[in-house]
């Protein structure tokens, strides 16, 4: 028989309009604990307008969304600390190397999933340890993004095109650290145009059209 796996995010009949045009049109979501869910399909479906919707940066038209059983997304210490976001680039901090960017994030949230100095191993990004982030690659610099957000503790992570920018070789690899994250406990939605990235992160695809969810 199987177990029937809590419920961390749903969503239900979400409807956005933007510039007159409606982006989102009665979507319906839902992801357990433990689960990757990818959310996929042509640009300008509404993947990234729903990921911002769950992170509550977009305000629905009408429907509703309760995330890790709290109720709708709200801009709280409470909501941010059991949920990260990773979409445009982060504002980089002058004069802080890599190095530091990772320590940084240690030093504020204390237990980490993993230290500064296995995030530099487990991002590839040792070898530019002592670089400032603006002088890295744009591939280069998303990986930093990725370690910051799976370094801090959470319970739900929201992914914007995790493989913007990422060389080929490293995608399975990403892959490989989602499903760490998941097997942990924590929940993945992410936005993707990469099928192989979703299903190498074990993820159950959701695909938009019209901004509709045509499969789950």
């Amino acid at each position: 028989m199987a177990i029937r796996r809590k419920s961390a995010l749903t969503v239900a009949d979400a409807r956005v309009e933007l510039g007159g045009n409606l982006v989102l049109d009665g979507v319906d979501l839902s992801a357990a604990t433990g689960e990757a869910v990818a959310i996929m399909g042509d640009n300008g479906v509404g993947k990234s307008t729903l990921l911002r919707g769950l992170a509550g940066l977009q305000r629905l038209d009408s429907g509703e969304i309760d995330v890790l059983g709290g109720g709708p997304p709200r801009d709280d210490a409470a909501f941010w600390g059991d949920v990260v976001l990773v979409a445009d680039e982060p504002g980089w901090y002058p004069g802080l190397t890599v190095e530091e960017h990772l320590g940084l994030v240690q030093a504020v949230y204390g237990e980490t999933r993993m230290t500064a100095a296995d995030a530099l191993a487990t991002f590839d990004l040792r070898a530019r340890a002592d670089v400032a982030p603006l002088n890295l690659s744009t591939g280069q610099r998303q990986r930093l993004s990725l370690a910051m957000a799976l370094l801090r503790p959470s319970r739900l992570l929201l992914l914007d095109e995790p493989e913007r920018g990422l060389d080929a070789g490293f995608r399975p690899r990403l892959g490989e650290i989602l499903r760490g994250y998941t097997a942990a406990g924590g929940t993945v939605v992410m936005a993707t145009h990469d099928q192989g990235l979703a299903e190498s992160a074990g993820a159950r695809l959701v695909r938009l059209s019209e901004g509709r969810a045509v499969a789950r």
